[in-house]
């Protein structure tokens, strides 16, 4: 190619080498469609610097051309986020050469990575100085620490440790202009004005891209207990979240959920699975954890899945009596994503509710959709502790995939609409992106509206940030 783009092709390989910019074929198409393969995009190049100064002059290249820019880290975010359109006129800047651990400081509890680190780095690199980072994903081999703070990710531990916005100290940005803030602070307390790394968590790289963070620690768990309880609805399942946080206290990490069909769907696919407790309706897992090593935490999780059982809110449970047995309960839940991949399309919703308005919820759009569309199954599963649910519709069984997904905004306006008359949120923990940007304009409150898009004009105000997103 000639003219402007091959100029500027030149001019980004100046700063990171000819090698790390990539223009087509093989090398270039992964970075261009997006995991879930729903969206594919073109772009001028994918460019991959190696340092915060080569993201620096990359922006400020990237500026100087009046070209957008799509920031991308491990590209397994579900929302299209970091996929950048099919015009091809936005550089695609991929992350992961920003890999490393820049420090561990045990005394401080805290942790200084680069963007490009994946997720289970982090987790091995606490584990050398006997601590843990609590944020756990399926997707943790291969997601970045820049791609969490993007989208604010969640996980199985929000319960006790908050999402990836609560883990966080401080940030290194590049801004839209190319400059650099460092706000690479490893405080606690700091009231000096506003809390600026605030604005770049959760803004999906519209904001600014991040390259560096330091995160909190938290001594290594040394002891763990995991149980598996069969219920017969969500209401009950509800009432062993509290009686657990009662009984079993700060030490509750996770607490999930998950419909007889979901888990049926992950044992089918994967070979091996357990089956402990067959024949429920619903199932929560649990698991406690605790630094000290002699903490009661069994006698504790069988006191209070005792408790169920006489009360009559648990059917059946079943304690992980070793790590293997705890996995495998374990499996069964992180599977189902991939299992439902394998099963075929499948219409997602990443949404939050007030636990209490959880039941209620169920029913209602259940009975919708029921009616709207006959035979379609359910498959639902998530974090009960913090209020998340992965709330899925596929195709009922024999009708052709790819009619029933063009469905999809039928079905997300049934689902939608009840998520917000039950005080919820439209996006949990997998944020915007490209997906549900026509959405937040629905619900949003327009004042709301208007207040992001103040922010990302004072600090984007030629909106090359990635473009089409969020706002």
């Amino acid at each position: 190619m000639t003219g402007a783009p091959a100029t500027l092709r030149a001019a980004l390989a100046a700063v990171v080498g000819p090698a790390n910019v990539l223009t087509e074929g093989a090398d270039a198409e992964p970075f261009l469609v997006d995991q879930r393969e729903r969206y594919h995009g073109r772009a001028v190049a994918i460019v991959r610097p190696g340092s915060t100064d080569e993201v620096a002059r990359c922006v400020a290249t990237c500026v100087e051309h009046g070209t957008p820019i799509v920031p991308q880290g491990g590209n397994t975010g579900m929302c299209g986020g970091a996929t950048p359109d099919a015009t091809g006129s936005a550089v695609l800047l991929a992350l992961t050469r920003l890999d490393r651990v820049r420090a561990v400081d045990a005394e401080n509890a805290t942790i200084t990575v680069e963007a490009g680190v994946p997720l289970a780095r982090v987790h091995e690199a606490a584990a050398e100085h006997g601590m843990t980072f609590p944020l756990s994903l399926a997707s943790e081999g291969t997601c970045t620490i820049g791609g969490n703070l993007s989208t604010n990710a969640g996980g199985t531990a929000v319960l006790r440790f908050g999402n990836a916005r609560d883990l966080t100290l401080g940030l290194e940005v590049v801004l839209p202009d190319g400059r650099v803030w460092n706000g690479l602070r490893g405080l606690r307390k700091d009231n000096t004005g506003y809390d600026l790394k605030q604005l770049f968590i959760g803004a999906e790289g519209t904001l600014g891209i991040v390259t560096a963070a330091v995160l909190k620690l938290f001594p290594a768990p040394r002891t763990r207990v995991t149980a598996l309880a069969g219920m017969r609805d969500v209401s009950s399942a509800i009432a062993l979240l509290r009686l657990a946080k009662g009984m079993i206290g700060d030490r509750l990490v996770g607490f999930e959920l998950m419909s007889e069909i979901a888990l049926k769907l992950s044992q089918h696919h994967h070979a091996g699975s357990a089956d402990p407790l067959p024949g429920h309706a619903w199932y929560t897992l649990i698991q406690a954890d605790d630094s000290a090593a002699d903490a009661p935490l069994s006698a504790l999780m069988e006191a209070t899945l005792a408790a169920a059982a006489e009360r009559d809110i648990a059917q059946d449970a079943v304690i992980a009596q070793s790590q293997a047995q705890a996995a495998r309960l374990w499996s069964l839940r992180e599977n189902v994503s991939e299992a439902q991949r394998r099963e075929g399309p499948n219409i997602k919703h990443d949404i939050s509710l007030p636990i209490s308005a959880i039941p209620a919820f169920l029913a209602q759009s259940e009975a919708a959709l029921a009616k709207a569309y006959p035979g379609a199954r359910l498959v639902v599963f998530g974090h009960l502790g913090d209020g998340n649910l992965h709330y899925n519709l596929a195709a009922p069984v024999g009708r052709n995939a790819a009619d029933f997904m063009a469905g999809a905004p039928g079905v997300n306006r049934i689902v939608h609409d009840l998520v917000i008359a039950h005080g919820g949120s439209i996006s949990a923990e997998h944020g915007i992106g490209q997906q549900k940007r026509g959405e937040l304009q629905r619900y949003k409150a327009p004042l709301e509206l208007e207040l992001m898009q103040r922010v990302k004009h004072a600090l984007d105000p030629r909106d090359l940030m990635n473009p089409g997103k969020v706002v």
